[in-house]
């Protein structure tokens, strides 16, 4: 039996300030008494609906936040982080879902940003590239070191953030939602990175949703809910609905259910659009009141073409018409009040103001219809939100709480409530339910669903299969920034065929 490394005992964290600090004179817990602890190496998966207080645990590893009440102790003595570099000082590292990268720094400057090569006066370049080049190879990745990393794609810069903390030499490594932007053949890069840290001694707090990937490389399961600790359960005693059970407590309904029926009218035409000078040329079309799934690798030109057709990013020759009317010179502002929107993939980035309230972010897209010749009236804002809080089902302590103290779950809803506001006609919805828990999943399937039957268009980027495959009508496949196949007939709406024409 593995030695425990890091126990954590009663843990208890209320509501805090943006410096970690529980709020004076609250009473509401975000945990409470919860049990964890790490043994040697093992991969020690943590799971929960968002909002079930995993990251919070996390970050009082990681020493981003202090805990308000319990124990954490290292090699059996108890210990407390004043920060993440007194945590890393002790062999913790932490691999956020979000990435955390200089994006003006090229790679190598990323990898040893604080800690670089060289003397008090000049630093060594060539022995940073050299060291990251080395360690990126031995991992298996050809990335140059001298690129800047704003043109690395989403999966590159993960891998990064990846390299960035392997290379402290850390003990414990926390990693959350690692594969969330990783293609398949990237997964199973990471995996068998994970495997030869654990030969190595390293123990690994690996977080995800992904209950596949729990299978495959970890030793044991601690699932949280509603900031509780509910249990920890071995890998050998997997049960996929006893988990799903102790998750959200009650059993999960069927994850996809299709009510809608599509129209045959269109509200999207796409002819030969070109998304870069050097690509084949696409066709494709959405109907109202129909699910269209994009499916296809990083890379492959999904987002490129959502955003080219939300009018965000130029295209090199043909046509965009939606609702019988050629968009291609329209601004994306003009297309939001014709009812055409798109709900990026990067929410914190394109979709929300972090430092701003529910409210106003779920009021952002509809201000100047709601408020033509008035100033902003907070009553009828507040109204507003609420409803959309109420449907959408945001777990929050008030309209007012800022958007960056939510759950990764409840801030996805968020955005989806500001694009509903603006009552679309066409929904473009890139990768919907990434870095979100099975409920809330479920949740925003029956919402895509209801809007379906209501007549909206959706255009649907996932690089989950199943997700693909479950909510669908029709399926394009793209790969190299070209189509690759149309799938209209749901027979033949499985895995293998799809990855034949996504790889092939």
């Amino acid at each position: 039996m593995n030695k425990t490394i890091l126990k954590m005992h009663n843990v208890t964290k209320y509501i805090f300030d943006s410096y970690g600090h529980a709020l004076r004179g609250t009473t509401v817990k975000i945990l409470e008494n919860v049990e964890f602890d790490v043994k040697e190496s093992e991969v020690h998966v943590l799971i929960g609906e968002n909002g079930a207080g995993k990251s919070t645990l996390m970050k009082i590893i990681g020493g981003i936040i202090p805990l308000d009440g319990g124990s954490m102790s290292l090699d059996g003595k108890e210990i407390s982080f004043s920060g993440p570099r007194e945590s890393l000082h002790h062999g913790i590292g932490f691999i956020h879902q979000e990435l955390n990268l200089c994006l003006n720094l090229d790679v190598a400057e990323n990898i040893f940003l604080g800690r670089e090569s060289g003397n008090k006066i000049f630093i060594n370049k060539s022995e940073m590239y050299d060291l990251s080049r080395d360690m990126l190879l031995k991992l298996g990745f050809d990335i140059d070191p001298h690129t800047l990393v704003r043109d690395l794609s989403t999966a590159q810069q993960q891998i990064i953030e990846i390299v960035k903390v392997l290379s402290y030499n850390c003990r414990i490594i926390i990693m959350d939602e690692p594969t969330a932007s990783l293609t398949k053949s990237e997964i199973d890069k990471l995996f068998t990175i994970i495997k030869d840290l654990r030969k190595r001694g390293i123990s690994i707090i690996y977080i995800s949703h992904r209950f596949e990937e729990l299978k495959e490389i970890g030793d044991r399961i601690t699932i949280l809910r509603d900031g509780r600790y509910i249990g920890t359960v071995d890998i050998k005693d997997f049960d996929y609905d006893e988990i799903i059970n102790m998750m959200v407590g009650r059993k999960l309904g069927a994850m996809f259910q299709s009510k809608h029926i599509p129209t045959q009218q269109t509200i999207l035409e796409v002819k030969d659009l070109l998304i870069s000078s050097h690509t084949e040329p696409i066709s494709i079309n959405v109907k109202r009141g129909e699910v269209v799934g994009m499916s296809g690798l990083v890379g492959a030109g999904r987002t490129e073409l959502a955003k080219s057709i939300f009018g965000s990013r130029p295209y090199y020759g043909g046509t965009i018409t939606y609702d019988n009317e050629d968009i291609g010179h329209l601004h994306p502002s003009t297309l939001i009040s014709k009812g055409l929107v798109y709900l990026s993939e990067d929410r914190k980035l394109e979709g929300l103001v972090l430092d701003m309230s529910i409210a106003s972010n779920i009021t952002l897209a509809s201000l100047k219809r709601m408020f033509p010749f008035t100033r902003i009236k907070r009553s009828k804002e507040h109204e507003v939100a609420k409803k959309s809080v109420e449907q959408l089902n945001i777990v929050s302590n008030s309209l007012d709480q800022l958007c960056n103290t939510l759950s990764g779950g409840n801030q996805q809803k968020v955005v989806l409530a500001k694009w509903l506001l603006t009552a679309p006609k066409l929904l473009i919805l890139d990768e919907p339910t990434r870095g979100i828990d099975v409920n809330a999943k479920s949740e925003i399937y029956k919402i895509i669903d209801t809007l379906a039957s209501q007549g909206v268009g959706i255009l649907m980027i996932s690089s989950e299969l199943p997700e693909i495959i479950g909510m669908s009508d029709r399926i394009y496949v793209m790969r190299g920034g070209s189509i690759s196949a149309e799938l209209t007939d749901k027979k033949d709406f499985v895995q293998e065929k799809i990855l034949s024409y996504t790889l092939s």
